[in-house]
């Protein structure tokens, strides 16, 4: 009987013990990694502090040589000549008190990568969305290469509202403009050539965990072709979702070809019964997503203007080079730039 109490206790009690110890270890090794990145983020800032406009001259490059040489000689491999220059990058893009907040959540593979985005307002894209959703350095590549920031509403937005929404993001808020995209990558469908609309639904919800990965963190699948019933007659939304972080239903109904006016009167109908019929009390307004296989930006932009619970995208069963996406973020900046110039003038001629 004794035995057993003491084996009993013994296991308890080795049990306890190690869990403090991977707890403990945890925390180790999260202090060390910190101090780590703080210490490459010092001797690149004090390089730059010393050097100053040489840093990038022939004879800064020359200095850096002799350097990493030595250090490397003393301390290992981590003080190569392209591990200082990327010292250097880091602390010239991210001040000291910036990165002291920052390096709590990022490890310095993070700051590297981010550091490699040369646009202000895209790189803090990426920098609060790694904070925010977790993203691992090989997720932040991925959604770079897959031209995250670029299919995002909000890219479409003037610099100051970029950064502004970000900041709300450290705060455990999000906005729609940070959830939805203009463009959707639908690639993993296998479509190709004629296909219905019925025949896209379908493809959607046998590949429904890669259909939910492209749309991002945070939904969950609802239902299909969900039945609304109005004045006896029955309506039927193609998909329902529903948002964690915005505290929302979507609604999202699939077309072939561009945007037309009547798909907007059509979402709303559907909106204003999920608000009547399926939204819970500590929920949002519902919000919609039109997907049409067919991008018409300028028809968008001015008909959506105000609207916030309405989104439209183009969904595209192919992967195009990445200079596609570019040219229609340029395309949607200079028409938002356009209509709000065009707006201003209104205000201004009352």
């Amino acid at each position: 009987m004794k035995s057993q109490i003491i084996d009993k206790t013994s296991s308890h009690l080795l049990l306890g013990i190690q869990k403090l110890i991977e707890q403990k270890g945890r925390n180790v090794a999260f202090y060390l990694n910190t101090e780590i990145s703080r210490l490459y983020w010092s001797i690149g800032n004090y390089i730059v502090t010393e050097v100053q406009h040489e840093t990038y001259a022939q004879y800064g490059q020359q200095i850096l040589a002799t350097m990493s040489q030595e250090l490397t000689e003393k301390f290992g491999k981590g003080y190569t000549y392209s591990a200082l220059t990327r010292m250097i990058k880091v602390a010239e893009a991210y001040n000291e008190e910036l990165f002291a907040t920052v390096s709590q959540t990022l490890s310095w593979s993070h700051f590297i990568e981010l550091v490699s985005v040369e646009d202000i307002t895209k790189r803090l894209f990426y920098q609060q969305m790694c904070i925010a959703e977790h993203w691992s350095v090989r997720t932040l590549r991925q959604k770079e290469n897959a031209m995250l920031f670029e299919r995002t509403v909000i890219a479409a937005k003037p610099d100051d509202v970029v950064a502004q929404q970000l900041q709300t993001i450290s705060s455990g808020n999000i906005t729609p403009d940070l959830v939805f995209k203009n463009t959707y990558i639908l690639d993993f469908l296998g479509l190709s050539g004629y296909y219905s609309e019925k025949d896209l639904e379908n493809a959607i919800i046998s590949q429904l965990e890669e259909f939910i990965l492209e749309l991002g963190q945070g939904f969950a699948f609802l239902e299909r072709q969900k039945r609304l019933s109005i004045d006896s007659t029955d309506y039927y939304l193609d998909l329902l979702f529903y948002h964690r972080k915005l505290n929302r239903l979507v609604a999202i109904d699939l077309k072939l070809g561009k945007f037309k006016p009547e798909y907007k009167g059509q979402m709303e109908l559907y909106l204003k019964y999920l608000q009547k019929y399926d939204q819970q009390p500590h929920e949002h307004s519902p919000i919609g997503l039109l997907l049409c296989s067919e991008g018409n930006t300028e028809h968008i932009e001015l008909l959506m203007l105000g609207e916030e619970n309405i989104k439209v995208a183009q969904y595209l069963t192919a992967l195009p080079d990445k200079q596609w996406f570019i040219d229609k973020l340029n395309k949607a900046i200079t028409i938002a730039q356009q209509n709000a110039h065009l707006s201003q003038h209104i205000a201004e001629n009352k």
